[in-house]
């Protein structure tokens, strides 16, 4: 019955996350166009102190949407606000990530094969993980590097794909993808609580007394929030990669995300001149071709791709020793896992027939990126992949 509740909290729990993700982003990627996009005014707007407009059309009606220069001469009377999809969307991030990942620690967290850690001791790596690389973000946006944003991107890239490589040594693959994404997340809604809120409370206090507000105020709040900006492909990426273990399951894992979050950045760079009226395609080529060469070099060795291609016969009794040993704990009708009590994925290997129908998938993520067994909890052994592979190869 824990489990069943664990299941039914992690459901629930995720599904606010995406919906209050889905919500945050669209407000990021749609303010960012809406000021990139703005006009020059006619005369009279500019006088009343207007810096840019637009017009749009949506939902069968006309928008005239006009940015101040500093603010208005008085301020409405209702004044919009755009801080809760961030609260949200990090707050549940934050009760997954506890929820999976520490409370099912020794299944989700923990790679025994790479360090003998209890719970609170990986528990402990992940937390300061998102302490450090915050703080490191933080201290970085306070040095002249802030002046220069695509140095300054490149430097936080690096650091990133370090924080990667260094949380794979110690944590479960997907573990350590997932804390990078929550780092990333962290930053974003970070900035929008210390900086870009405090900012613009201090535009309203200035304008409320009459007075013209400080332009650095505008001015952080816009570099802090072009900074989300740009995160989010990347930190959307991280959020959907636990389904391709091609990507984390890699033995440069770590590299082949730091290379997709770039390649995200530059893609999102295309969309945010084109605002602008500049016009780059060869930004978003170059990002797919990107894309595709990471695809290319990751793709599984020539050795792995063999596994199954020579030696001696597998017997169908040695196959489904090998799969009784290390997978029907979890997929089975009946699971004996301590976690999982219900097959994953409805996936079941009861049987030979169930078995072959899915061998291209157990010769995927068995053989060839070693994703499975889970966090290799029973221990298979590259003789046993290798023998498997074998027999999958002859069917």
């Amino acid at each position: 019955m824990d489990a069943y509740i664990i299941d039914w909290l992690h459901l629930l729990i995720r599904f606010l996350h995406v919906l209050t993700a889905i919500a945050w982003i669209g407000a990021s990627f749609y303010f960012v166009w809406l000021d990139n996009s703005l006009e020059n005014p006619p005369q009279w707007k500019l006088d009343k102190g207007i810096k840019g407009d637009l017009w749009a059309i949506h939902g069968g009606g006309f928008y005239e949407v006009a940015k101040y220069r500093n603010a208005p001469e008085t301020l409405p009377k209702t004044l919009h606000w755009f801080k809760w999809e961030a609260y949200s969307t990090w707050i549940t991030g934050m009760l997954l990530l506890i929820v999976v990942f520490y409370v099912g620690a020794q299944s989700y967290l923990i790679d025994s094969n790479k360090a003998d850690l209890s719970s609170w001791q990986a528990i402990g790596i992940g937390v300061s993980s998102l302490l450090i690389g915050f703080a490191i973000y933080e201290v970085a946006c306070r040095t002249p590097l802030i002046k220069n944003g695509l140095i300054f991107g490149l430097v936080m890239l690096v650091l990133l794909t370090a924080m990667a490589w260094a949380l794979s040594q110690v944590l479960g693959d997907r573990a350590a993808y997932i804390h990078v994404g929550a780092l990333i997340g962290t930053c974003m809604a970070a900035n929008v609580f210390t900086t870009i809120m405090p900012s613009q409370r201090a535009m309203v206090a200035a304008a409320e007394k009459g007075q013209s507000p400080d332009p650095i105020y505008g001015y952080k709040a816009k570099l802090r929030s072009t900074h989300n900006n740009y995160a989010t492909i990347p930190v959307l990426f991280i959020m959907l990669s636990n389904h391709f273990p091609m990507t984390y399951g890699h033995e440069y894992g770590w590299l082949i995300l730091g290379g997709l979050a770039l390649m995200g950045a530059w893609a999102r760079h295309f969309f945010n001149l084109r605002h602008h009226g500049v016009v780059k395609p060869m930004i978003l080529v170059s990002a797919l071709a990107g894309c595709m060469v990471i695809a290319w070099v990751s793709k599984p060795s020539e050795q792995s791709v063999s596994a199954g291609t020579g030696g001696p016969a597998v017997t169908d009794v040695q196959a489904l020793g090998i799969v009784g040993q290390h997978c029907t704990a979890c997929h089975a009708a009946n699971p004996s896992d301590d976690i999982f009590k219900v097959s994953p994925g409805g996936v079941m290997f009861d049987n030979l027939d169930q078995i072959k129908a899915m061998k291209d998938r157990i010769l995927a993520r068995a053989v060839h990126t070693h994703d499975m067994p889970f966090m290799n909890k029973s221990g298979m052994t590259d003789a046993e992949r290798e023998v498997l592979g074998r027999w999958l190869e002859q069917q």
